[in-house]
């Protein structure tokens, strides 16, 4: 294995979980990182992977020339975890940096003077403003 170049190695400032007041198998995650940008990404049990797949079952079976099965497609970045612990969540991040895979998981948030979308991954950068708008007034942060 080679050795990582120390730094770039960027250490975690501040963590928010969004608590689902209607489930309790998802968590969205915001983590601002000590140069100040933020990522983004769904903490998920296996319940929630479930849930999805008896969703889609569910469509399936009302929607013309289409056969009823059970999957989940999922679009986002999703971090599968046995539970949604505040403990589990900051051992994930640990390992997710420490394994030098956190980028490839979670989406980073634009900064002010990049452009307004870059792709990253499967999908695009959110803009700041969506993300200070779920941290002023979606999150409730636990």
């Amino acid at each position: 294995m080679q050795q990582r170049d120390l730094l770039n190695i960027q250490m975690l400032q501040d963590l928010w979980i969004e608590i689902h007041q209607d489930d309790n198998d998802a968590r969205d995650v915001i983590v601002q990182l000590e140069d100040g940008s933020l990522h983004t990404a769904l903490f998920v049990t296996p319940a929630y992977l479930f849930r999805q797949m008896d969703l889609t079952y569910r469509l399936s079976q009302d929607i013309p020339d289409t056969v009823p099965v059970k999957f989940a497609a999922l679009d986002t970045p999703h971090v599968l975890v046995e539970d949604l612990n505040r403990d589990t969540i900051e051992d994930t991040l640990d390992n997710l940096f420490a394994l030098d895979i956190f980028e490839s998981l979670f989406t980073r948030v634009t900064e002010e003077d990049a452009p307004e979308t870059v792709p990253v991954h499967t999908g695009q950068r959110a803009t700041q403003e969506v993300a200070a708008v779920v941290l002023s007034e979606v999150l409730v942060v636990e």
